[in-house]
């Protein structure tokens, strides 16, 4: 018996597929052009990338294929580096390499300490990016031309718009395109097709094995960018994922993806493509067009090999402005305008980490903006956990004084911790309880070391209760100093290299 919700799945994820195939073109040969290569280069980078992360990667209805964040890196490189180009294989598989190894050591998971703010900084600046791509699509034009690219936009976004709202038998962008291409046709009018930008046409790609340069001075470039192409590829790919795990309440398996990655570099690599990672573009249309499962990436891709091989004469027919309306309603879709609520609303400090990313994002690149954002934010974090150490000072029934500890004892607090603390007291015997205090790192305990031997010097004996296990071992003066309690002291980890 025929499933029917099954057949209507696989109907929806086939396509999406084809509605991502046909915005994946002009994209892929766009970002060859940035990267100084040969258009089928871009091209075959989309089918083997997409392809192989759609059958092993660890986030499905992610697309992947060639990006512009790795093309500008590969340009820069070839402009100042002339020499290198012929190894621009040799690096797309050393990225794969490292990409792989990456994920091996499960490091992928370091993508949870992306603060939201960063999130929103990384979202907003690349819908910018996508926008202003799709203006080049009007350089070079007249007037006339402008116009009748200007009401096809509109004519597109329009049918994605409403078209939901009638039908959703078809994925709204797959109608638009074939819809736009068909009035152009009819009208014969004169507006730019992806034929004029680029042939699409091609044969199956052929393994080849890489140059291997002899000089130790390429080498050396070509390690660099291949760690810069490798590093740029996992942050996109990994922030497109959690970007993708928000919108469908599901989530991805990041070190997965990582090694998928990797292994589709190096295949792509061997057959002659650029290399690549998720494209948060494509991405979203294949979420909003309803795809969901692996069956969308893998469809995607064969389709464009189709294309590359057969249907070249077809798709160079589709005006390039309905591909750049499609981006439109991405660009749409993508940007967060809660955030100009949020702005009012959330620390100066956060506000400053989602502006400062968009506008890195979108002079600089991904990989840039987001280590800012994250340093900005550690730095912010680090400074108001600093402030909050604090102490309370009294007289105990023996005599003796003690100092009460709240708060985070770190690099960043140490110095104020030393100042907390009175060394000119009566009293011969002082005592300070960690019980609401946490030791966090070796400056840290380096303040505490520092602290028994000022109270050392004075002939004063120091008692320091409820420090863990890990904090006892590390202090130097720790003997004869340390009141252990054993019921109440904690058993927390030292961030500290003395104990690897």
């Amino acid at each position: 018996m025929i499933n029917l919700e099954t057949t209507k799945s696989y109907k929806t994820e086939l396509l999406s597929g084809l509605t991502v195939a046909l915005a994946l073109v002009p994209e892929a040969i766009a970002f060859a052009f940035v990267a100084g290569v040969e258009p089928i280069v871009g091209l075959y980078a989309a089918f083997f990338i997409g392809f192989v992360t759609s059958v092993i990667g660890g986030r499905p209805g992610m697309i992947s294929g060639a990006t512009g964040a790795l093309a500008v890196v590969m340009g820069e490189l070839f402009i100042n580096h002339p020499e290198t180009k012929e190894f621009l294989f040799l690096m797309v598989i050393i990225m794969g390499i490292i990409q792989i190894i990456f994920g091996v050591f499960k490091l992928g998971k370091l993508v949870r300490l992306i603060p939201e703010p960063v999130m929103y900084g990384f979202v907003n600046g690349l819908a910018i990016v996508i926008f202003k791509a799709q203006l080049k699509s009007f350089e070079n034009k007249n007037f006339q031309q402008i116009t009748v690219m200007l009401v096809i936009i509109l004519l597109v976004m329009s049918i994605i718009y409403f078209l939901p709202k009638f039908t959703k038998a078809i994925p709204p962008a797959l109608a638009a395109i074939l819809i736009s291409t068909l009035v152009i046709v009819i009208l014969d009018l004169d507006t730019p097709t992806v034929g004029d930008i680029a042939s699409v046409k091609g044969g199956l790609p052929t393994f080849r094995i890489p140059s291997i340069p002899q000089d130790i001075t390429i080498w050396k470039i070509i390690i660099k960018t291949s760690f810069i192409l490798a590093s740029v590829g996992l942050i996109e790919s990994l922030m497109t994922l959690t970007l993708i795990d928000e919108r469908t309440n599901t989530r991805g398996r990041s070190n997965k993806e990582s090694i998928a990655q990797g292994f589709a570099n190096i295949i792509t690599g061997l057959f002659g493509g650029m290399g690549g990672c998720a494209m948060i573009g494509q991405s979203m249309i294949n979420i909003e067009s309803g795809g969901r499962k692996r069956l969308s990436g893998i469809s995607a891709s064969i389709f464009l090999l189709f294309f590359i091989l057969f249907g070249s004469s077809m798709i160079e027919r589709i005006p390039v402005a309905a591909l750049v309306g499609v981006m439109f309603m991405v660009v749409l879709g993508t940007f967060k305008w809660e955030t100009f609520n949020v702005l009012k609303k959330i620390p100066k400090s956060d506000a400053l980490v989602i502006i400062a990313v968009s506008i890195i994002t979108v002079f600089t690149d991904l990989a840039v903006a987001v280590f800012v954002g994250i340093i900005i934010s550690a730095l912010v974090f680090a400074w108001e956990s600093a402030k909050k150490i604090g102490v309370r000072s009294y007289n105990r029934e023996d005599g003796a004084l003690e100092y009460d500890l709240h708060g985070a004892i770190f690099f960043a607090s140490s110095t104020g911790f030393k100042r907390l603390f009175n060394f000119d007291v009566p009293q011969n015997e002082i005592y300070i309880d960690f019980k609401d205090a946490r030791v966090f790192d070796h400056s840290a305990i380096e303040a505490v070391n520092w602290l028994t031997e000022e109270y050392k010097k004075r002939g004063k004996v120091l008692h320091l209760l409820h420090l863990s296990e890990d904090c006892r071992i590390l202090l130097k003066n720790a003997e004869k100093i340390i009141e252990v309690n054993v019921v109440d002291d904690p058993h927390y980890k030292v961030s500290d290299d003395i104990l690897d």
